[in-house]
């Protein structure tokens, strides 16, 4: 059971590292976000859809009753790569993803009014923190700040986020995690197709390997992985194993992009990191 146990682990852990790549990705790309994020899902979506054909998995909704929640679902995931996406070009890595990654403590306070859980009162003070995490990333209290809107935008993403997943786990006992991101991929490709008439596609042809890691590794492979993680983990506690993901997404941005996070960006990122640490320890314990 523990060796069981242990390999799940090791999925998650795969799926954390794998996207943690969106944000090196999402600001590299050189196309506008909502074509991105096109490109992003139609790719997933694909890649999934002949994964679940090989493997035989049927991709249909089993019950009428599933179809709001999972189309409101795929809503807020659009949302989220959409307004975390645009968080990274207005900001850096650094910031794009340390503001997104408030999504742990968001959903831990959110978890108890999907569940029957109590909202446990640590939750408040971790949310304090996450917030002062947040001042000390912004540079300055001015609207016409790009690097305040992405900080913004990355809160509103973690937001989406948190409440997709939330909603996603009432269906990861009846469905598979693969057939569940390529409904959703799907859903979120057939919301933006308008987006293709709109934006320029010029550098498509240029962009299509960098689109197609994405699609691929970041999105098929790692969002599946963490959606069946959610079948052998709470919400919270899933998203909280997950807490490498901002540390190693400014590793790729500075190996691959020259990002160097500044002095303020590290104390802020070292309480949001640390608010996760904690809670990660408390849920370990709690379930020992």
């Amino acid at each position: 059971m523990k060796s069981q146990h242990n390999n799940y682990l090791l999925l998650l852990a795969l799926a954390t590292v794998l996207i943690s790549t969106s944000g090196a990705l999402g600001k590299f790309i050189d196309l506008p976000t909502p074509v991105i994020i096109w490109f992003r899902s139609a790719l997933a979506a694909l890649f999934l859809f002949l994964f679940c054909k090989y493997k035989k998995l049927k991709i249909g909704i089993k019950s009428k009753k599933d179809l709001p929640t999972i189309l409101l679902g795929a809503v807020l995931l659009g949302t989220h790569w959409v307004t975390y996406f645009y968080a990274l070009k207005l900001s850096n890595v650094a910031i794009g993803m340390l503001s997104m990654f408030t999504f742990p403590v968001i959903t831990a306070l959110l978890e108890p009014l999907f569940t029957k859980t109590k909202l446990n009162p640590i939750h408040i003070l971790l949310g304090l923190m996450v917030l002062l995490g947040i001042y000390i990333l912004a540079p300055e209290i001015n609207f016409e700040s790009n690097y305040l809107k992405g900080i913004l935008l990355g809160v509103f993403s973690a937001f989406s986020y948190a409440i997709r997943n939330l909603i996603l786990k009432r269906h990861v006992k009846s469905y598979n995690g693969t057939v569940l991101m390529v409904q959703q991929s799907l859903i979120v490709a057939v919301l933006l197709s308008p987006v293709l008439l709109r934006f320029s596609l010029e550098n498509v042809q240029s962009q299509l390997p960098y689109l197609l890691i994405l699609g691929l590794v970041t999105t098929a492979i790692g969002h599946s992985l963490f959606i069946s993680s959610l079948k052998h983990f709470s919400v919270s506690t899933a998203s909280i194993i997950g807490s490498a993901q901002p540390i190693i997404g400014i590793v790729f941005a500075y190996l691959f992009l020259n990002e160097m996070p500044s002095l303020n960006t590290f104390f802020g990122g070292a309480l949001i990191i640390g608010t996760v640490v904690i809670e990660s320890i408390r849920s370990r314990e709690k379930n020992k």
